[in-house]
């Protein structure tokens, strides 16, 4: 028998990487022009009861709809938990970002969401009278789970830094101009 069969194996992963060169190049140019902005696109169109397909670029349609104590068919998410989805990507994100610029592989990163909403404006259809501030989410609670070669308090900041310069978040966080009117 080989002595291999006795020696233990430490087997490691690592999320597959983003370009750092790429990034730092990216900081750069933020930090050259700090009020550069991009703008994102969606067309929705609403396909029936409560399902809607918004079309984000080349990409399949993201499809929308309520549950059935909402009128909904439960096709697909619900708008809130499609809000919860795009927090949780750009968390992720950003700790991404943070740990290739410190130059910390990750290994593992889920990050797990849950936000208080309610509808007692029913929409403004005809339900209780709500001031803005008293509608939509009332609470958000994020739980990331991450690893790397890296020390817990290394880790910590990073995700706390990711949260600090999220755009999603801090678009959840601040209030920001928003207007809606007929095409």
């Amino acid at each position: 028998m080989s002595d291999t069969l006795d020696t233990p194996t430490t087997v490691k992963t690592r999320l597959r990487p983003i370009d750092r060169d790429g990034l730092l190049a990216f900081a750069e140019k933020g930090r050259h022009n700090p009020a550069s902005r991009g703008t994102n696109k969606v067309h929705t169109v609403m396909e029936g009861q409560y399902r809607s397909l918004s079309q984000v670029g080349n990409h399949a349609p993201v499809v929308v709809d309520e549950p059935p104590h909402l009128f909904g068919q439960d096709t697909a998410p619900a708008p809130g938990e499609i809000v919860l989805s795009g927090l949780g990507g750009c968390l992720a994100v950003g700790i991404t970002a943070v740990a290739t610029w410190k130059q910390v592989t990750l290994s593992k990163l889920e990050i797990f969401l849950e936000g208080d909403i309610g509808n007692p404006a029913a929409w403004g259809a005809g339900g209780a009278p709500k001031a803005p501030p008293e509608m939509g989410f009332q609470a958000i609670r994020v739980k990331v789970v991450v690893e790397g070669d890296a020390p817990r308090e290394v880790l910590d900041e990073i995700v706390r830094q990711a949260n600090l310069y999220s755009p999603v978040a801090n678009s959840l966080r601040n209030p920001i101009p928003f207007e809606i009117a007929l095409a």
